[in-house]
Formats: C-alpha cells, sequence, structure tokens
C-alpha cells in the first residue's frame, strides 16, 4: 500500500494534537516531534514510489527539512519548564 507511510505518520501527529489537547502541551509535542522524525527516517529509507505523498522535493531536501523540525520540537518540549 502506497500510502501507508504517509498514514504512520499522521497517526502519530494526530495522537500528539491529542495529547496537546487533552492532556498537556509538552508531549504532544514530543509526540509530533518524534511523528516529523518518523516521516523523516521514512523518506530517507524508502524509494520515492513507496513514500507516497511524503515525497515533495529531493530526498535530502525532504529529509534535512523534517529532521530539523522534528529535533527542533523535541527539543522545545524537552527543554522548556513546565510552569
Amino acid at each position: 500500500m502506497k500510502e501507508l507511510p504517509t498514514l504512520a505518520v499522521l497517526t502519530v501527529v494526530a495522537a500528539g494534537l491529542l495529547l496537546v489537547a487533552l492532556v498537556d502541551w509538552q508531549p504532544g509535542a514530543f509526540m509530533i516531534g518524534a511523528g516529523l522524525l518518523l516521516a523523516a527516517g521514512l523518506r530517507l529509507t524508502l524509494r520515492e514510489r513507496q513514500a507516497g505523498h511524503l515525497v515533495v522535493r529531493g530526498r535530502v531536501a525532504d529529509a534535512t527539512v523534517l529532521l530539523v523540525l522534528g529535533f527542533a520540537l523535541v527539543a522545545l518540549a524537552n527543554t522548556i519548564p513546565r510552569g
């Protein structure tokens, strides 16, 4: 199934959004960041035909943007103290 990687990433991000809405922003932001890192890993390992909607530009550009955003979100969630 061609869209399975996209569905996996969207499932993780949707779960993160639910955590933000229902529990707390920090675990939700961590999970959204993990979803972006999952997307980067899938984009690096899968061929374009298999990656589906994760393909936007070239492999290196897609993975770089997803890695930077994922690491930034995970770092943000881990470094800001709870109020």
